[in-house]
């Protein structure tokens, strides 16, 4: 059995080690020898997660920060909490740089027997006649274009901006979420000495970012803010995940705001629902064919959906906020924050999703 991936990105290479892992032989197709992810870019990973990735694809203790808690703060309410998250017994999220987690994907799959990368054009059309399988991670690619454009899009009308500030040492266990007049910012430790910045800007206008973080920053001696870079922000679902032998995934499938860093974590729970579906059809012995596309899409598009929806509304919700100058909605959350079961809920929620 060999099953083509389309695209050489974050998605493609852990969907390229379960399956390698599985004994079943991909080929990786991209016009990119390899991906260039800037070091300010990084991904959260929720607990269970982090359980699924270390125990199904590879280990990812050694380059991943632990972060032992979440404060939640605003404009609205200087210097107050408004939501705290945090467990007694095990870390609640873990912050990994793009480019690492890539890179140790990539040094794994290399030399594994299962695997191969075959550079190929975007236009490229008749490779694909070679597999009966093909998972699509390229949004650049002609197949993309051609039998996957029709999708629910929201624009943001926003840019976000990453960073990398170098600080004095301190104890970096907890991430932090401002949601400012201008949009939220979050800091989000990769090391004692390291913390990463994303800061959702509600235009698209030209910003001063180093001002920006000197302006909210929380209890960090900064030295040097590096590696700046910026992207435009969008939302979107697919309406339809497979056409014929092609499955897209990743961001391809989903694609959400940035502000409750679970874009990633989305990708994983697609994941681990795919494996699990090729596991019982190879207990049961039956060929690996197109039916797995079908169940993926019957038991993950409306979780997807209702997930992106949820994001999007915790956007909205502040969004409100910030443009009417209230205080309510603040208040409300911070009087939210001291009950235990609304907190178990919005924490299980970010965890692991929309449990259907």
């Amino acid at each position: 059995m060999k099953v083509a991936i389309l695209g050489n990105n974050l998605s493609s290479l852990v969907l390229a080690k379960i399956l390698v892992n599985k004994n079943i032989y991909v080929d990786l197709l991209s016009d990119l020898n390899e991906a260039n992810y800037p070091k300010s870019r990084t991904i959260g990973i929720t607990h269970k997660n982090f359980e699924f990735f270390s125990n199904n694809v590879l280990s990812i203790e050694k380059i991943s920060w632990k972060i032992k808690n979440i404060k939640i703060y605003s404009d609205n309410l200087p210097n107050q909490k408004i939501l705290e998250f945090k467990k007694k017994d095990s870390d609640i999220f873990y912050i990994i740089r793009n480019d690492q987690i890539y890179k140790l994907l990539n040094v794994k799959l290399i030399n594994n027997k299962f695997f191969k990368k075959i550079l190929i054009k975007r236009n490229n059309y008749k490779i694909f006649e070679n597999y009966s399988l093909i998972l699509n991670c390229d949004n650049n690619h002609a197949i993309t274009k051609k039998f996957f454009s029709k999708k629910i899009e929201k624009k943001y009308d926003s840019l976000a901006h990453t960073a990398i500030i170098n600080h004095k040492k301190i104890t970096n266990d907890e991430a932090i979420q401002i949601f400012t007049r201008t949009g939220p910012i979050a800091f989000l430790p990769i090391s004692n000495t390291k913390t990463s910045i994303v800061y959702s800007a509600s235009s698209n206008r030209l910003i001063d970012l180093d001002n920006l973080i000197n302006k909210y920053n929380p209890k960090y001696s900064i030295l040097q803010i590096l590696d700046k870079k910026s992207f435009t922000l969008k939302s979107s679902n697919l309406r339809n995940y497979f056409y014929k032998n092609i499955l897209c995934f990743g961001d391809l499938i989903h694609k959400i705001h940035p502000l409750a860093g679970q874009g990633f974590n989305m990708t994983i729970r697609d994941i681990s629902d795919l494996s699990k579906i090729i596991d019982y059809k190879i207990e049961l012995g039956l060929e690996l064919d197109t039916s797995i596309f079908y169940e993926f899409e019957q038991k993950t598009k409306h979780k997807n959906f209702i997930f992106s929806q949820g994001i999007d509304f915790i956007y909205n919700f502040f969004n409100q906020e910030r443009q009417f100058k209230g205080k309510l909605i603040s208040k409300s959350l911070k009087n939210l924050g001291h009950n235990k079961h609304f907190n178990r809920i919005v924490s299980k929620f970010a965890d692991e999703g929309i449990i259907l």
